[in-house]
């Protein structure tokens, strides 16, 4: 079957191969056949190194499709139900699990240090223990969560990833309170979802903080209240706040830079939001007089911050009712033999979120 694989992390092209077979089907573990996968910025950074992966891979973790086939045991899915991958599982039974905090469950990233696929040279891993830039994937029962007929591949396929993130990190993180100033540093597709849900919530102000011109102007259609370029975000502080700094600020870049931005640009005893995900050697520095002083919160959102099978749900049902727009988050779309544009179209910023068709 056909694979889009990073042979050596560093490298900024895949090669598409045509002799890569999924492995690892068995009790508990399911087949799925791959029709729509999302291009998340985590792809961009595990095959830079930023984010820990072993190589070589197939990337790819915000994926839909149906299954082929059900391995012994597995009762939650049957072969031809519509799913979206999660890539990150609740095992239910580890210590996160049972105090309502699936998102922090580690059982999947046990996952991506086991080989997803094999080729004729060996064995390749799937990016954060999917791997979706293919045709099939095996993955635990759990990572196949069923979806109603009427959702659509692409739809289904940033729902497991982007939109979730990003609504989650508002809805679920911040709980954005109702006539609040909200500011969103980045705004490429998971960005834009944090501007929705900021939206839903009620924020009376929403600033969007890209330097890519399309993406500004995307946020405005989404629901943000003005958009700006970072070198002009004291102004839009200036002006939206009086100075004081916002009630939340949204980092979705994942870079100690604009996180130290998004903390200086949010006002005493507000919060900040940290969405990006980042390297463990960029190091975010705070003098522990203004950390003490400034009693601002500090929130890592790990997956939107809740429990994902309940904010799939959710995303649905407010998709169904046209609360948010998912469709307008896919600007391009390209097969999956064309994967390297869909690349440069995330380096270059010029994509909110590329659907490859499978």
């Amino acid at each position: 079957m056909r694979a889009a694989v990073l042979h050596e992390i560093g490298q900024d092209k895949l090669e598409i191969v045509d002799d890569a077979e999924a492995t690892g089907f068995g009790p508990g573990r399911v087949r799925i056949r791959v029709r729509a996968t999302g291009l998340c910025h985590s792809d961009l950074s595990a095959m830079a190194g930023i984010l820990p992966q072993p190589a070589p891979f197939v990337p790819g973790h915000e994926g839909a499709g149906e299954i082929l086939e059900v391995g012994e045991g597995v009762t939650s899915v049957k072969p031809g139900d519509r799913v979206v991958v999660c890539w990150l599982p609740a095992c239910g039974a580890c210590p996160a699990c049972k105090r309502g905090q699936t998102e922090l469950c580690l059982a999947g990233f046990m996952n991506a240090g086991t080989p997803n696929f094999k080729r004729p040279g060996g064995d390749v891993f799937g990016f954060a223990g999917t791997g979706t830039f293919t045709e099939e994937v095996v993955v635990d029962a759990g990572c196949a969560v069923p979806i109603p007929d009427d959702v659509p591949f692409d739809i289904a396929a940033l729902i497991g990833c982007g939109v979730t993130t990003g609504l989650g990190a508002a809805l679920n993180t911040a709980d954005v309170e109702a006539g609040s100033s909200v500011a969103v540093i980045g705004c490429g597709g998971v960005g834009i979802s944090a501007i929705q849900g900021a939206r839903l919530k009620g924020a009376a102000e929403i600033v969007a903080v890209d330097p890519v011109l399309s993406r500004r102007e995307a946020a405005l259609k989404f629901g943000a209240t003005r958009a700006v370029s970072p070198d002009e975000l004291p102004d839009a502080k200036q002006s939206v706040t009086a100075g004081e700094g916002f009630d939340y600020v949204f980092e979705v870049v994942g870079r100690s830079a604009t996180a130290r931005t998004a903390y200086e640009n949010t006002r005493r005893g507000g919060t900040l939001v940290v969405v990006g995900a980042g390297a463990m050697d960029d190091f975010l520095q705070l003098n522990m007089f203004e950390l003490f002083f400034d009693e601002k919160r500090i929130l890592p959102s790990m997956y939107g911050g809740g429990d994902v099978l309940r904010s799939y749900e959710r995303t649905i049902a407010l998709w169904r009712a046209g609360r948010i727009d998912l469709e307008g988050l896919i600007t391009h779309r390209v097969p999956l033999g064309d994967i390297n544009e869909a690349l440069d179209q995330m380096r270059t910023g010029v994509s909110l979120r590329t659907c490859i068709e499978i």
